[in-house]
């Protein structure tokens, strides 16, 4: 952001700022997400572009299974770099960018290395629950039915 610094009336040359000049004052506040053109850097962000086509082929069968809505926030160091909320409660299903529009059934919090390997089926969910690797809360048994999902997506 920029700010036009004030005319001062007794300015000798070269001491502070010049009539005309601007002070860059930074961000006046730090994006709790990377920009969208980094979130590409981010396998986790490609896992959920591709999640979505399945969703929007099969997600009127999935909202007959599952009947439930999942927010999921995909950290980093402790910080939330990816937040996407999948609603397989309502109309046909659907995957979106943020919290949850309507209150979720259940929240996971998950580090994107431990995200990556529960998608790809290289560690069991329960026994990284259970180890601490992720957080949930709300209906945690719920969990099941979003493995059941990530499975039928990790077929096609």
């Amino acid at each position: 952001m920029w700010k036009r610094v004030d005319h001062q009336p007794k300015v000798k040359a070269g001491d502070g700022h010049q009539v005309g000049q601007f002070k860059d004052l930074g961000s006046a506040r730090e994006p709790a997400m990377p920009h969208p053109l980094e979130l590409s850097e981010f396998q986790s962000f490609l896992v959920f572009e591709d999640i979505s086509h399945h969703i929007k082929e099969v997600g009127a069968q999935l909202v007959k299974k599952v009947n439930a809505i999942f927010q999921l926030d995909i950290t980093k160091d402790g910080k939330t770099i990816l937040q996407r909320t999948i609603d397989l409660k309502n109309g046909s299903g659907d995957i979106y960018p943020g919290s949850a529009r309507l209150p979720a059934d259940t929240i996971f919090t998950i580090p994107e290395p431990v995200f990556m390997e529960l998608v790809l089926g290289k560690i069991n969910p329960h026994k990284a629950f259970l180890a601490g690797k992720f957080k949930v809360s709300g209906k945690v048994l719920l969990g099941q039915k979003l493995e059941r999902v990530f499975k039928d997506w990790a077929k096609c």
